[in-house]
């Protein structure tokens, strides 16, 4: 991967000044828990051991610790008869998932090179099974707890969704499962109707009275819960628990590790266009602005939203 890889984003420093950070989990198949926590301990250093059951931990690697297990719900109740089960059936249809720590971009640089490593020895990715979509979620921390640096990347992302979705498609297999499902379009036109210099109390009211479901493709309740946990609980989440952080929950990206033209950057790319767009006010407001034109207007052959949005989006040469 080129150094022109993993582009800084339009905010590279946090509140503090420091370098913000991105987490990443990783989701494949073809390798076992074992296996990949030895590989990452060849590949970054550090040291490697089992922590429960099949979970594997890898700690002082050259990108900090990593936790790697089977992504199984259940997974954390010992006794639980459906855990048994899916350990003895479940490694053909059950990804294994990798969980950094928030890594700067050199860290992501490395975690470049060891996903390739991976793909070497053998790893899967989403298009490997038919049950299973495997994703790449990124978690790239806030830029600040200001509530424009909350509110625009989130609006920018349900503004492009549709487009972005069409443009740069997912696999197949996860599109038909329900962990990254578009957001509805009443909530896209409220948050367009609220625009880029709405509070984030506004928009969370809006969020909150459309939907609570963790399985989007921008999972918004991690910060929301952190940011005003006044106005909105973790247990409200529906589909997995909140771990509140300041930190965006990307979940839209693929893992398509044993496809050798992919890479971090494939899918790095999909967020920092989104916060590129969430930069520019100007055409933040003109996306609302034709958002809400478009809803308005009757289209007996579907929505022109992908061609309009890709139009705005060339524009300004982001598409």
């Amino acid at each position: 991967m080129t150094r022109e890889a993993i582009a800084p984003l339009p905010k590279p420093k946090n509140a503090q000044g420091a370098p913000r950070k991105t987490g990443v989990e990783v989701e494949l198949s073809g390798l076992t828990e074992a296996q990949i926590a030895r590989l990452a301990v060849q590949a970054m250093g550090g040291e490697a051991q089992q922590s429960s059951g099949n979970d594997w931990e890898v700690s002082g690697s050259a990108i900090g610790d990593l936790q790697i297990y089977l992504d199984i719900f259940l997974r954390k109740e010992a006794d639980s008869a459906f855990k048994d089960l899916s350990l003895r059936i479940g490694r053909e249809v059950i990804p294994v998932e990798i969980v950094t720590a928030p890594l700067d971009r050199e860290g992501l640089f490395q975690l470049s090179d060891f996903l390739d490593l991976l793909r070497s020895e053998g790893a899967e990715g989403t298009g490997s099974s038919l049950l299973f979509g495997f994703g790449l979620h990124l978690n790239p921390e806030i830029a600040s707890a200001q509530d424009c640096d909350v509110v625009r990347p989130l609006l920018a992302y349900a503004l492009i969704e549709e487009w972005m979705r069409d443009a740069q498609p997912i696999e197949r297999t996860r599109e038909l499962l329900p962990f990254t499902a578009p957001y509805p379009k009443k909530l896209i036109s409220e948050l367009a109707r609220l625009g880029p210099d709405a509070s984030l109390e506004q928009v969370i009211h809006a969020y909150r009275g459309v939907t609570l479901s963790r399985n989007h493709g921008l999972d918004m309740l991690p910060i929301f819960v952190e940011l005003r946990p006044d106005l909105i609980a973790a247990s409200e989440g529906k589909g997995g628990t909140v771990s509140p952080r300041p930190a965006f929950h990307f979940r839209l990206p693929d893992c398509r590790i044993d496809d050798p033209d992919w890479s971090l950057d494939t899918e790095w790319r999909r967020w920092w266009l989104v916060e590129s767009i969430a930069a520019d006010t100007h055409l933040l407001e003109d996306l609302c602005r034709e958002w809400l034109a478009e809803q308005e207007g009757v289209h007996l052959f579907g929505t022109r939203w992908v061609k309009r949005c890709a139009t705005l989006l060339e524009g300004t040469g982001l598409a």
